[in-house]
């Protein structure tokens, strides 16, 4: 989201593509491994990552154009965050 809201849309070397597949690459380590789709699905990922007693990855699907917010703008400082 810097290359869009700061860099004029200069995009490089971000756009993952077919990125691997994190909840296997983490039980292929011996870790649990979630998936997340939803908002609403984050709270209870997160509670069985702590119940597991195990090393948790959760992947956590963002729609490719969202912007995530709160952020810092480059070069800035935690006084200069945006909220959305």
């Amino acid at each position: 989201q810097w290359q869009e809201l700061f860099y004029k849309k200069r995009y490089s070397a971000v756009d993952l593509g077919n990125s691997p597949d994190f909840v296997k690459l983490a039980e292929a380590y011996g870790a649990q491994g979630i998936r997340v789709e939803k908002p609403d699905e984050i709270a209870p990922a997160v509670k069985k990552a702590f119940k597991s007693g195990k090393p948790t990855v959760i992947d956590v699907s963002v729609d490719h154009e969202a912007n995530i917010f709160p952020m810092v703008p480059p070069g800035k400082c935690l006084k200069d965050i945006i909220e959305g």
